[in-house]
């Protein structure tokens, strides 16, 4: 099978006042990471005003090995040494390959799932997606005064579906059959 590219997915937990320290040290590891070799995307999710004070950070690697040549250089060190006194707890990463991440809630296993329950566990996800996101779709789009696109609407649903497997469906429905998928 061909390597299927790799993500790392990193939490900090940021001191309390200490969220512009992290945002500049971001601004200084976000380049340096961008130009290792192999690096396909960066993500940063931020922490709810109030709520949480964790970062989030995905970054995406043609191979595995790219990925984890970033996670082990000077580089990488020498700056998250340089972000430890603001956080509270040490960098925690969790690295991934192709979609597996899909099939892996925070507190699973470090086990990966039989390929044959990731994909029964996707298809019962996607097929009710599939159903339902183009009927909520064109309407909404019709009322913004959207035009009919086939090629457009295909997009912006498929867009729509994968966000809602990545961060609304997958981490919440792996969690509630994980005993299944783990078995």
């Amino acid at each position: 099978m061909p390597d299927e590219g790799a993500t790392v997915v990193i939490t900090h937990r940021v001191r309390e006042g200490q969220e512009a320290a992290y945002e500049e040290w971001l601004s200084e590891i976000g380049p340096v990471s961008r130009r290792s070799a192999g690096q396909l995307d960066w993500q940063i999710i931020r922490p709810v005003a109030g709520l949480t004070s964790t970062f989030t950070v995905i970054i995406r690697f043609d191979t595995r090995e790219h990925l984890e040549g970033w996670m082990r250089s000077a580089e990488r060190k020498r700056l998250i040494e340089k972000a430890r006194p603001i956080l509270e707890v040490d960098d925690d990463f969790r690295v991934r390959s192709g979609l597996e991440f899909w099939f892996a809630p925070e507190d699973a296993p470090s086990a990966i799932a039989v390929r044959w329950k990731q994909v029964l566990l996707s298809w019962s996800a996607i097929y009710p997606l599939v159903l339902g996101v183009p009927l909520a779709f064109r309407p909404a789009a019709a009322f913004v005064g959207l035009p009919a696109n086939r090629y457009l609407d295909t997009l912006i649903v498929t867009g729509v579906i994968v966000f809602l497997m990545a961060y609304v469906v997958m981490p919440r429905y792996s969690r509630l059959v994980r005993r299944w998928l783990f078995a």
